[in-house]
């Protein structure tokens, strides 16, 4: 899945619900369910979510959504192979992102 985000430090919870196609209550679940989920709280209690955050929230919506994972499913499955899933999440994700720019260029053409 190819989320289009402008690079910055804090992302509201609004921008990344559109971004992902899902309601902002969804996301609220997510971060009570995982605890790879770290939103920064402002002194009004709004989330800001940081690009490591957007990162994980990217790898729990490819388990749950994508690969059809239940919720305890993803959980263990992070806990248990955190790391090899996500260098192998990283890769796809990149050549996904290669893909999307070279077709983006050939339309262009």
């Amino acid at each position: 899945m190819h989320i289009d985000l402008p690079e910055k430090r804090y992302y509201g919870i609004g921008e990344v619900a559109k971004a992902f196609g899902v309601n902002t209550s969804l996301i609220r679940f997510w971060e009570k369910e995982f605890d790879a989920i770290k939103p920064k709280k402002n002194a009004k209690g709004n989330r800001k979510f940081t690009p490591e955050d957007i990162k994980n929230l990217k790898f729990i919506y490819h388990l749950v959504k994508e690969r059809g994972f239940t919720l305890e499913g993803a959980k263990t499955h992070l806990k248990e192979e955190k790391k090899q899933s996500l260098s192998n999440f990283e890769i796809i994700e990149k050549l996904e992102d290669i893909k999307h720019q070279l077709v983006k260029m050939k339309n262009q053409l």
